[in-house]
C-alpha cells in the first residue's frame, strides 16, 4: 500500500487493499478469509474486551463484524459501495473465546443497490446472528495499483 496515494502495490486487488486500510477489522483481530462476486467470508474471535455485563458477546461488536463482512461482499464488485441500511437479528449468545464465522451474499442489486445476507455462527455451525444490508454504490472504484 503506498502511503501517499493509498494506492494498492501492484499485483494486490482493490478488496486487499481496502482490508489493508481496515484499521477497525485489524484491531478486532476480524480477518478476511475469503471473496468473490457477491459473497465474502470472515472470521473474529470474541475477546475479553468484547464481553458485556452479561458475559455475553456485545451486540455492537456482532453487528460490526457481520457489517464488515457486508461491506466486503459488496465491494467485491469493484465500484465504492457503501451501506445505505442495516439491521440485525440476534439469535444465541456468543461468549469470550468463541471463534465466531460470517458469511455474507448478495441476494439482489438493482442500478445502485443491492440487498446483503450476512449469517453469524459459531465455528460449531451455530448462528448466533442474521444481518441484513441495504448497500448503494456512490463513486468509481477504489485506488489500486
Amino acid at each position: 500500500m503506498d502511503a501517499d496515494t493509498g494506492a494498492a502495490p501492484a499485483g494486490e486487488s482493490a478488496i486487499d487493499a481496502l482490508y489493508a486500510r481496515d484499521r477497525a477489522c485489524h484491531a478486532l483481530g476480524i480477518t478476511l478469509d475469503e471473496v468473490s462476486a457477491g459473497r465474502a467470508l470472515m472470521r473474529m474471535r470474541v475477546g475479553p474486551d468484547m464481553v458485556n455485563g452479561h458475559g455475553t458477546a456485545h451486540g455492537g461488536f456482532l453487528f460490526l463484524f457481520a457489517d464488515a463482512a457486508f461491506s466486503y461482499a459488496c465491494n467485491s464488485h469493484g465500484p465504492v459501495t457503501v451501506a445505505q441500511a442495516a439491521q440485525v437479528t440476534f439469535l444465541a449468545p456468543a461468549e469470550a473465546g468463541d471463534e465466531l464465522v460470517a458469511e455474507a451474499v448478495e441476494r439482489a442489486s438493482a442500478g445502485r443497490q443491492g440487498i446483503y445476507d450476512v449469517t453469524v455462527r459459531q465455528a460449531t455451525g451455530k448462528v448466533v446472528a442474521e444481518f441484513r444490508g441495504q448497500s448503494v454504490v456512490i463513486a468509481g472504484r477504489p485506488p489500486v495499483g
